[in-house]
């Protein structure tokens, strides 16, 4: 029997109707779920994992006895309750970080690219600067920092006001989310005119308010700011990508770098543990913006819509659930020594060469088959005219990539060691004042796990749930294509495992 050929998509006025799919996520419960739950979670992480009584609040660990009363002084809950979450010219400073990261993308030059070509049939361009934008703004802050050392008020202003920084960063990708599922109603209908390539996300128009607004109705939204002697590539900002690459991933290591000058101002020295964490930290969100073109073939950008899921992720999910491990830190100051050293630089050398390597290999062998990199990859050519390696890293697994940033993500819990602590006060006999340490008792040692070691949990269901998703979208996309690429390569993440 002959292969059977994908199908291709239906068509009006010689334009492609936009595809729909099934829920994802759970659908609507789902969606409420999330959009309702991680945001209280990301507070319940800050509030029981603390530097008032310890990571966790001693009392949680004695139900029996515990009351809210005493809940609420363990963890530091503001005397204003809710409304103590939020202020004014918090969130003023953090929209102010917001508009210079959006001056450095419209005013630094920038490599201009060609996206990958869409439903409608256009391309978006895409000017892509994140890295050198994010050399200036480390610049500023490594010049405050040497005049003023750990002081320094962006990183005391961070510290002091981290919870309303949260509610800061939740307002605005809530609005975000919002502002483009409305502005999405005016994406023109199928056959219509359509200079500027709009389209909706094939799982994004359900008709079902809340998962709509969860999932993202448009594919790749965009706004042209109205200044005068811009370019047109330079004025046109992709919300999708600019959310992605730039507040929030730069803003995990601004974050990072905080909790190391906290460490600093209270204990007078600076631990191996969160030097590691904080450096391969950085050193995977630098890797990250200088290789920023290559988010044009990532499945966020060619298949997802943007949505609260990815506006909550981008700048409140990522830099305040992934930057726990230094904050942890510069609470309870680790030494790992070289032995530990060693073996947290091991683990993170393996992630990373099977990250960059499968991502690099697979985004020049998209943009340029012919590339002598890539040119002795195999492959196999599908129906609708598309090509899947079989060779090379992407021989070994469909998703190899997902097994190295994975990997990548043990050495960022690794240096946190068997975690937890409780804050104790003590007198100083020399000085007469009372001082607060963070201690390690038997009862309390590997509760602080929960939270030091969630990322990579979390992670792995992430990536796994990717996984499922992207094999599902490749499945009805290539047919039997995919059938038979699958029995080539035949592992998921994990070569010979999963």
């Amino acid at each position: 029997m002959a292969p059977k050929k994908a199908s291709k998509p239906p068509k009006l006025h010689g334009q492609p109707v936009p595809e729909k799919r099934g829920y994802e996520f759970g659908g609507p419960l789902g969606a409420f779920g999330i959009v309702f739950g991680l945001p209280i979670l990301v507070y319940v992480f800050t509030f029981v994992c603390n530097d008032v009584s310890g990571c966790p609040a001693p009392s949680l660990l004695n139900p029996s006895t515990l009351s809210i009363d005493q809940l609420k002084r363990e963890v530091g809950w503001p005397k204003e309750g809710v409304a103590g979450l939020f202020d004014l010219e918090v969130t003023l400073w953090v929209l102010s970080y917001y508009a210079f990261s959006l001056f450095l993308q419209i005013s630094l030059p920038g490599q201009v690219l060609e996206g990958v070509p869409l439903a409608c049939g256009g391309r978006h361009k895409y000017k892509f600067n994140a890295f050198p934008s994010a050399l200036i703004i480390l610049g500023s802050l490594a010049a405050g920092t040497y005049m003023h050392g750990a002081d320094f008020v962006v990183w005391t202003f961070l510290w002091d006001n981290y919870v309303k920084v949260i509610t800061a960063n939740l307002l605005i990708s809530s609005t975000v989310a919002l502002f483009v599922y409305l502005k999405s109603f005016s994406v023109p209908e199928p056959g219509s005119a359509n200079p500027d390539s709009r389209e909706l996300a094939p799982g994004g128009h359900t008709g079902n308010v809340l998962y709509d607004f969860f999932i993202g109705r448009e594919l790749n939204p965009r706004v042209r700011l109205p200044i005068p002697f811009v370019s047109e590539e330079s004025r046109t900002i992709d919300i999708k990508v600019f959310m992605e690459m730039r507040p929030g991933l730069l803003g995990w290591t601004i974050l990072n770098l905080s909790n190391v000058a906290h460490q600093y101002r209270t204990y007078g020295y600076v631990t191996d543990s969160i030097i590691l964490v904080t450096i391969f930290q950085a050193f995977y969100i630098l890797d990250s913006l200088y290789m920023e073109p290559a988010i044009m073939t990532t499945m966020d950008v060619i298949m997802d819509g943007f949505g609260f899921m990815l506006s909550f992720g981008d700048v409140v999910w990522v830099p305040h659930v992934y930057s726990i491990q230094s904050r942890y830190l510069a609470v309870f100051p680790l030494q790992l020594g070289w032995s530990g050293m060693a073996l947290v630089v091991g683990v993170t050398a393996v992630g990373y060469s099977i990250f960059r390597g499968a991502n690099n290999q697979k985004n020049r062998f998209r943009t340029d088959p012919n590339d002598p990199r890539v040119s002795h990859i195999k492959f196999i050519e599908t129906a609708s005219g598309s090509k899947l390696m079989i060779s090379g890293w992407w021989g070994l697994a469909r998703h190899i990539n997902y097994l190295g940033d994975w990997v990548m993500s043990w050495a960022y819990c690794l240096p946190t060691g068997i975690a937890g602590y409780a804050i104790i006060e003590t007198i100083n006999p020399a000085s007469g004042y009372l001082e607060k340490h963070a201690v390690q008792t038997p009862e309390i040692r590997g509760w602080g796990m929960i939270f030091t070691y969630f990322y990579m949990l979390y992670f792995a269901v992430l990536l796994i749930h990717r996984e499922m998703r992207d094999e599902e979208k490749c499945e009805r996309k290539y047919g039997a294509d995919w059938t038979r690429y699958t029995s080539l390569v035949r592992s998921r993440i994990i070569p010979g495992i999963y």
